[in-house]
């Protein structure tokens, strides 16, 4: 007996109903984009595992998926180095490619490569999928397609302002209110890491104040002593661990905390600001509120970064993100280049608008009218009528063969279709069609001339 099939853990296959969900938002994405005056490019799906290599930090590298170099992989490792079973020095040595695992390094080797190509400012999106070896669980994938804008070679923080309304539009486009747009500034991260005496330890202090939604203020405590942060380095970052004071104590007290921080005070000034012009502009669907345990653990941002979160009462992670990165490009040796983008989760984005019940019922119709096969002589008129009213941009279809009528009907139903056109002899015979409504059974006759009419209304 045949094995049963299987796919990967944390993949997923996509019926014709899911993924008409799916594009909708993603058209919802694109036209966005392109209003706000992005153009799309797309890269590999799989990058040098140099380019890829590095740009994360160490929690980021783990979950790059690495690609066996093909043929003997094992030709070039020594026997003494392969009986060590050291993964780290290995690694390199058999694998040459890695599957990408974001969109915005592979970004930056794309204008690193094309900048004599590229009129900079350069405002560029991008909606493919990207690999993480991480733990499957709802709403995080091991394959996931993201949808990132990003503008590189502008400065100033008008592109931040623009980012939060680019948000602000999509998200009430699609009709989910409440959203939660959570900002911090990395230079008030450094200048925190600076007063408590652990700029050495930035990357380990930023990555575990990010969890603090994860493992509460015990757990973030913990793992900072865990990683060599002095007992009363941790002592002094504690207020802002309190999860019982909402946004703006918080906010408070870090500007009590960064009074004396020259670069916590720069960060502070870039985050009021964008806070009051943002205010001053209004938003329809989201709010945007100063978080200062935002850290997002990714070595490359170097101003604002951005997380955003689901309506109120939804369990689920973030559903965007994104942030400033001064010299992303620096790391392929293009230097002084300023590049800010944020990030769709378009996955987590579906099952937040499913569980509120947000897709409107048109998504899930995918054919306006569908053809009754009735036979060979009814089905050629019927198939002309077909074309013609595609040609219209009507999406029409027609059963493959003349099987029972009731069979037919339970097809349609099962797809869908609010109407059903009926070509049968005596339509035939009169030059006409008939058409009925699959919910009511009501019934229309049309003459075979007046099939644009008909196209016309349907197309209203």
């Amino acid at each position: 007996m045949a094995q049963k099939p299987g796919i990967p853990k944390g993949t997923r296959d996509f019926g014709p109903g899911e993924l008409a969900r799916r594009y909708y938002i993603i058209e919802v994405i694109r036209e966005a984009f392109e209003r706000f005056g992005f153009q799309p490019i797309e890269t590999p799906s799989f990058e040098n595992y140099d380019t890829l290599m590095g740009k994360y930090g160490d929690e980021g590298d783990r979950l790059i998926f690495k690609i066996l170099n093909s043929g003997d992989f094992l030709s070039k490792v020594g026997a003494d180095e392969l009986a060590k079973g050291d993964a780290n020095s290995l690694t390199p040595k058999i694998s040459e490619k890695a599957l990408r695992y974001d969109l915005t390094v592979p970004f930056a080797r794309y204008v690193v490569m094309h900048q004599n190509e590229l009129d900079f400012p350069f405002k560029r999106y991008q909606i493919q999928p990207v690999w993480r070896a991480d733990r499957p669980q709802r709403g995080r994938f091991r394959e996931f397609f993201q949808c990132d804008a990003d503008v590189v070679g502008a400065t100033g923080i008008l592109q931040e302002l623009e980012f939060v309304q680019l948000y602000d539009r999509v998200f009430d486009q699609l009709g989910l209110k409440g959203v939660t747009i959570k900002i911090n500034h990395r230079k008030v991260l450094a200048g925190i890491a600076e007063v408590i005496g652990a700029s050495d330890k930035l990357i380990d202090f930023t990555v575990a104040l990010d969890k603090l939604d994860k493992i509460g203020a015990a757990g973030v405590e913990k793992e900072m002593l865990g990683k060599g942060l002095a007992p009363d380095a941790v002592e002094k970052v504690k207020p802002l661990l309190d999860t019982t004071m909402d946004a703006m104590g918080r906010f408070e007290k870090l500007e009590e905390l960064l009074s004396d921080s020259e670069v916590g005070q720069e960060g502070l000034a870039d985050l009021r600001s964008i806070l009051e012009q943002t205010d001053a502009l209004g938003l329809r669907a989201s709010t945007l509120v100063p978080d200062v345990t935002l850290a997002r653990g990714l070595n490359y941002y170097t101003g604002a970064i951005f997380e955003v979160a689901a309506p109120e009462g939804v369990e689920m992670g973030s559903i965007g993100g994104g942030g400033r990165y001064d010299d992303l490009t620096g790391i392929f040796g293009l230097k002084d280049l300023s590049g800010v983008g944020i990030s769709f989760g378009l996955d987590r984005i579906y099952l937040v608008m499913e569980q509120l019940g947000l897709f409107p019922p048109s998504v899930d119709q995918q054919l306006d009218v569908f053809c009754i096969n009735f036979g060979e002589a009814e089905a050629k008129a019927a198939f002309k009528l077909v074309l013609n009213l595609r040609s219209k941009g009507v999406r029409t279809d027609i059963y493959p063969n003349a099987a029972k009528v009731g069979k037919q009907f339970k097809y349609a139903d099962k797809r869908g279709v609010p109407r059903v056109i009926l070509i049968g002899d005596e339509e035939l015979k009169a030059g006409n069609f008939t058409v009925r409504e699959m919910k009511s059974g009501e019934q229309a006759t049309f003459s075979m001339a007046q099939w644009e009419d008909f196209a016309a209304q349907l197309l209203r």
